[in-house]
């Protein structure tokens, strides 16, 4: 199976990922990045609510509620 090149001039991806709240608010982001040549890498990330980052991440993806699952935007 071959993959289509990808256009360098194509818009960027509206989403890097999935982030998601459990019952304790813990936010879980699972995030791909695509490179040239069919490079990929996936990460999994989590944000506790103790963690400096956490309203960051809450804001970056427009808020999360307990059992919520979102599309994670690229940052700018």
């Amino acid at each position: 199976m071959s993959s289509k090149p990808k256009n360098p001039k194509a818009p960027k991806s509206e989403t890097i990922g999935v982030a998601t709240m459990s019952d304790d608010g813990t936010i879980t982001l699972l995030l791909r990045a695509e490179g040239p040549k069919g490079a990929i890498g996936d990460s999994v990330l989590t944000f506790k609510r103790s963690d400096p980052k956490y309203a960051d991440i809450l804001k970056h993806v427009g808020g999360l509620k307990a059992g919520d699952e979102k599309p994670v935007p690229p940052w700018p």
